[in-house]
C-alpha cells in the first residue's frame, strides 16, 4: 500500500496554514486533477490517433511506390518499437523532472514526424519518421501522462484514468477518418502536412496546461534542496517488480493480438469491395466503442478490482478477434467492431489502472514505461505479423486466427499471475 503525502501544493510538503490551507489544496487537487485528464485525453488521441491511421494510408502508398503490405506495416511496427524503448527511457526521468517538458517534447515529435511523412520518398525514410513519431512523441506521452493523472486522485482513480485513456480510443476513430478524408481529397502527402500544421497548433496549447501534482511537486522541490533523496534510487522499481514482471509478458501477448485488427481492418475491408471511406467508418466505429469500453473498464476497476476487468475484457478481445475473416455483411461487421472495440479498450485500460495502482507513486512512471515498453513490442508484433502472413498466404484469415491464438496466452499468463497469488495485489489504494 502506499503512503498518503501531506503536502499543500506551494510548500513542499510543510503545511502552513493549518485545516483552510488543507482544504484549499484538496480542492484545488480535485480540480486541476481534471484538467489533466483533459490533458490526457487530447494528447493521447493525437499520438494513438497517428498511430492507427497508417491502416488509411497503407494502400494508397503501396499504390504510389509498390511497396508490399507487410513492408508498409511495418511503419507501424518502427513506431511502436521506438515508443517501447524510448518510453524507458522518458519513464525513468519523468519520475524525476516536471511533467510539462515531456508533453511538451511529445506535442513537437508527433507535429514533426507527421510533417516529415508527408515528404517521404523511400522506404528508409519511411521507417525514419515512424521512428521519431515513436521515440519523441508517443513514447514520451505513455511514459508520463499516466503518472501525473493517477497521482492527483485519491477517489475515483480508475475512472479519471479510464476518462483519460479512452482518447485513445476517441483519437483512433477520429483520426484515421479525418485521414481518409484528406487523402481522397488531397492525396495521401498533403493529408501528413495538413495532420501535421493540426497537430502542432493544438498539441502545443494543450501541452501548456500540463502541472504536475503537489504531491510530486514536493517531492520534487525536497529534492532539489537535498532535504529528501526517496525512498528508492534513481533505478529501482522499488515495489513495483511484481506488477511490472507479470504484466510485461501479459500485454506482450494481449496487444499482439489487438494490433492485427487495428492496423488491418480498412485493408481487409477494401479487399472485399468495400469503398474505403465505408472501410474506415468501420475503423470509427469500432474506436469509439473504445471510448465507452475505457470508461466502463476504468469505473469497473474501481467496483470489482482490476484483475477480474482485465480478465473478463481479454476473454472478450480473443474470442471475437478470429471471427472478423468470417463475417461478410456490413452490419454484421459493424456489430463485431464495436463489440471488439469495447473490450480491446477494456483490456488496454485494466492494464494501465493495475499498474498504476498498485506501485508507489515515486517510481510509478518507470513502472509503466518498462510495462509499456512490452505493450509495443506487442503491437508491432501483431501489425507486422498481420501484413506478413497476409503477404504469405494472400488473405487474412491466417492474421486473425493468429491474433486469437496469441490472445489465448495472453489469458494463460493471467492464469498464471492468478495461481501465483498475484491476484490479492490487485486492489485500488488511495495516493
Amino acid at each position: 500500500m502506499r503512503q498518503k503525502t501531506q503536502t499543500s501544493p506551494d510548500h513542499g510538503g510543510k503545511d502552513q496554514g493549518g485545516k483552510a490551507q488543507g482544504s484549499k489544496a484538496q480542492g484545488s487537487k480535485a480540480h486541476y486533477g481534471w484538467v489533466m485528464v483533459f490533458v490526457g485525453f487530447t494528447l493521447m488521441a493525437m499520438s494513438f490517433g497517428g498511430l492507427a491511421a497508417v491502416g488509411v494510408f497503407l494502400k494508397p502508398i503501396a499504390a504510389e511506390f509498390g511497396w508490399s503490405r507487410g513492408s508498409i506495416a511495418f511503419g507501424y511496427t518502427t513506431a511502436a518499437l521506438s515508443a517501447a524503448l524510448f518510453g524507458i527511457f522518458w519513464g525513468f526521468l519523468a519520475d524525476r523532472y516536471p511533467t510539462v517538458r515531456f508533453t511538451m517534447l511529445a506535442a513537437i515529435g508527433l507535429a514533426s514526424a507527421m510533417l516529415l511523412l508527408s515528404q517521404t520518398t523511400s522506404q528508409w525514410q519511411f521507417y525514419l519518421f515512424y521512428f521519431l513519431f515513436g521515440s519523441l512523441g508517443h513514447g514520451t506521452l505513455q511514459s508520463s501522462l499516466w503518472s501525473n493523472i493517477g497521482q492527483w486522485f485519491a477517489k475515483n482513480k480508475g475512472l479519471a484514468l479510464g476518462v483519460g485513456l479512452a482518447g485513445g480510443a476517441f483519437g483512433q476513430a477520429v483520426v484515421p477518418l479525418i485521414a481518409r478524408v484528406l487523402i481522397s481529397s488531397y492525396g495521401w502527402q498533403d493529408a501528413y502536412m495538413i495532420l501535421g500544421i493540426g497537430y502542432l497548433i493544438l498539441g502545443l496549447a494543450v501541452a501548456a496546461l500540463t502541472r504536475d501534482p503537489p504531491a510530486k511537486r514536493a517531492r520534487l522541490a525536497a529534492v532539489r534542496t537535498g532535504e529528501h533523496a526517496g525512498n528508492v534510487n534513481a533505478w529501482s522499481l522499488g515495489e513495483g517488480r511484481h506488477t511490472v514482471f507479470w504484466f510485461s509478458m501479459a500485454v506482450l501477448f494481449c496487444c499482439s493480438c489487438m494490433s492485427v485488427v487495428i492496423v488491418h481492418l480498412v485493408p481487409m475491408l477494401t479487399d472485399r469491395g468495400f469503398n474505403p471511406e465505408v472501410a474506415a467508418t468501420a475503423l470509427a466505429a469500432l474506436m469509439l466503442s473504445g471510448v465507452i469500453g475505457r470508461l466502463a473498464a476504468g469505473k469497473a476497476c474501481d467496483l470489482f478490482g482490476v484483475v477480474p476487468t482485465y480478465a473478463f475484457m481479454a476473454f472478450g478481445q480473443t474470442v471475437l478477434v478470429a471471427w472478423f475473416p468470417y463475417v461478410e455483411t456490413l452490419w454484421g461487421i459493424y456489430l463485431l467492431a464495436v463489440i471488439f472495440g469495447f473490450v480491446y479498450s477494456g483490456v488496454m485500460a485494466s492494464a494501465v489502472i493495475c499498474v498504476n495502482v498498485q506501485v508507489p507513486a515515486e517510481v510509478s512512471a518507470r513502472c509503466w514505461s518498462i510495462v509499456s515498453f512490452f505493450a509495443w513490442v506487442g503491437m508491432g508484433t501483431g501489425a507486422f505479423m498481420g501484413g506478413y502472413l497476409y503477404d504469405l498466404t494472400g488473405g487474412y484469415t491466417t492474421s486473425f486466427s493468429f491474433a486469437a491464438i496469441v490472445g489465448t496466452i495472453n489469458l494463460l499468463i493471467l492464469l498464471a499471475y492468478r495461481l501465483t497469488g498475484g491476484h490479492r495485489r490487485a486492489v485500488l489504494v488511495e495516493a
